[in-house]
Parts: C-alpha cells; sequence; structure tokens
C-alpha cells in the first residue's frame, strides 16, 4: 500500500489557531478600547486648555461677555465631536473663569457623563480638574 501525503490541515490545528486568535481578541480589544478614551480625554485636555489664552485676553480687556457682537468676546472655539453640544461652556468672570466640556456624541461610551473642567484662580493660574476614571486621566489634570 502507498502511503497518502497530507494535503492541508487537519481540524484540530484549525481549531488550535482560531483559539488562539480569539484569546489574543479578547485581550486586545478592551486595551484598544483603553487607548481610544485615554487619547479622547488628551484630545478635550487641549482642544479646551487652547482656550485659556483667548480667555485671558478678554478678561484683560475686561470684556466678561462671551458673544461675537461689540463689546462681547470672541473665544473662537471651534465644534468638537466629542463634546455634547459641539462646543465648551465658558464663563469669564475675574474669578474663578472656567472652561467646561462635557464629554458626548462621539466620546467613549466609557466618558459618556464626564466632563474636564479648566478654572482659573484670582492669581491667574489654571488648573485642569476631571471626572473621568483615573486610569483615563492625563498628565496635569486631577480628579474633581
Amino acid at each position: 500500500m502507498k502511503a497518502q501525503m497530507q494535503k492541508g490541515f487537519t481540524l484540530i490545528e484549525l481549531m488550535i489557531v482560531v483559539a488562539i486568535i480569539g484569546i489574543l481578541a479578547a485581550i486586545a480589544i478592551p486595551q484598544y478600547q483603553t487607548y481610544v478614551a485615554k487619547s479622547q480625554v488628551s484630545r478635550v485636555m487641549s482642544e479646551t486648555g487652547s482656550l485659556r489664552t483667548a480667555a485671558e485676553a478678554c478678561l484683560l480687556d475686561g470684556k466678561t461677555t462671551i458673544g461675537t457682537g461689540a463689546g462681547q468676546c470672541d473665544i473662537g472655539a471651534t465644534d468638537s465631536n466629542l463634546l455634547t453640544g459641539g462646543t465648551p461652556t465658558v464663563t469669564l468672570t475675574t474669578t474663578p473663569a472656567t472652561i467646561v466640556a462635557n464629554f458626548g456624541d462621539s466620546a467613549a461610551t466609557a466618558l459618556a457623563s464626564d466632563s474636564l473642567t479648566w478654572e482659573r484662580s484670582a492669581a491667574g493660574t489654571w488648573t485642569c480638574s476631571t471626572t473621568v476614571d483615573d486610569n483615563f486621566k492625563p498628565a496635569g489634570c486631577t480628579g474633581s
């Protein structure tokens, strides 16, 4: 009798490959979701942090009303698909001036009801605080 040559993979070999892929996916998907949420928090921190300069200029000019009319302050905030309503809420008073960003719209599900706040002290220093979970917090932003 002639010995037949093997032509392909056995069922057990294919099952082992599928099991390995399943294990790798079970580990990788949650890690990727955490990475996405953390990068979204960093992005919102950067987008809202850039508004501090415009807010300072408005306060130095004595403008405390947000708008585009005469005597009003145009912060220049652009819409973000990560924020509820698209733009952050800016309040300009001498103390404290605040920039509040509420996560929503296209933000990760883990961030759905969280916010990030920049607050200006009477001395003119800005601090960042956020309500996101500790594993999503960027450096320089504390819990609230």
